[in-house]
């Protein structure tokens, strides 16, 4: 009888073990599926939002390079003056990189461990 018994325990653990782990495994992929579909949505948005800027950056950039070489007399030093901008400014985010990158891993991180 009492192995029987015992028997019987070890079913209804072994039971609850299968299903306590098959939960788990369902509860982490929901997890990571909804992490994943909210990074996704965040790099479709930032996607086209960015297109749309590089666009409009684009065409100010052209009218700005026209309006300085209209202003200098020559259509090639304003878009000089255009493209010496856009360097200077990418030495400045080279410079700054470090100062960039920290707060962005910063709030990434909070963003992927707090979902989990």
């Amino acid at each position: 009888m009492a192995f029987e018994d015992i028997k019987e325990q070890v079913g209804y653990v072994e039971d609850g073990v299968k299903n306590y782990l098959k939960n788990s495994l369902d509860l982490y992929r929901l997890q990571s599926f909804k992490s994943m579909m909210k990074g996704i949505t965040m790099a479709t948005k930032a996607l086209f939002i960015g297109g749309f800027a590089s666009i409009a950056l684009l065409f100010l950039s052209i009218s700005a390079a026209f309006w300085l070489g209209s202003w200098t007399g020559n259509t090639a030093t304003g878009f000089l003056l255009v493209g010496c901008f856009y360097v200077l400014i990418g030495i400045v985010l080279f410079i700054l990189r470090k100062r960039i990158e920290k707060p962005l891993l910063k709030r990434f991180s909070k963003f992927y461990f707090d979902e989990l």
